[in-house]
């Protein structure tokens, strides 16, 4: 098992830019798939990119394509996302995943984090 801890998110205007951060606990860190998935108020939860264990396969949900970056540090038990641009439908509840496969858009995850917010503002 993994426990997850996400950070960094808060309020940012339209245009603007945001980093979150997922610290995993336990020592298997290199081993999971990691991935961010957001959920906007009254909608479901949509894929938001993926990293694998050595960061070697990155995918991304289509409308992140260009603005967000996924990232991780094996030795930091750490994975980011940068968030650039960001606009209004943006705004949601991010989690932090881990799963023990492959990284692919729309990959289910095992282990999840509470989430941290991020709201846009105009």
């Amino acid at each position: 098992q993994v426990q997850l801890v996400e950070s960094g998110g808060g309020l940012v205007q339209a245009g603007g830019s945001l980093r979150l951060s997922c610290e995993a606990s336990g020592h298997t860190f290199n081993r999971y798939t990691m991935g961010w998935i957001r959920q906007a108020p009254g909608k479901e939860r949509e894929f938001v990119a993926a990293i694998s264990w050595d960061s070697g396969t990155i995918v991304y949900g289509d409308s992140m394509k260009g603005r967000f970056t996924i990232s991780r540090d094996n030795e930091e038990n750490t994975v980011y996302l940068e968030m650039n641009a960001l606009k209004l439908e943006d705004t949601a509840v991010y989690y932090c995943a881990a799963r023990e496969g492959l990284a692919y858009a729309g990959a289910r995850f095992d282990f999840w984090g509470q989430g941290t917010q991020v709201t846009v503002s105009s």
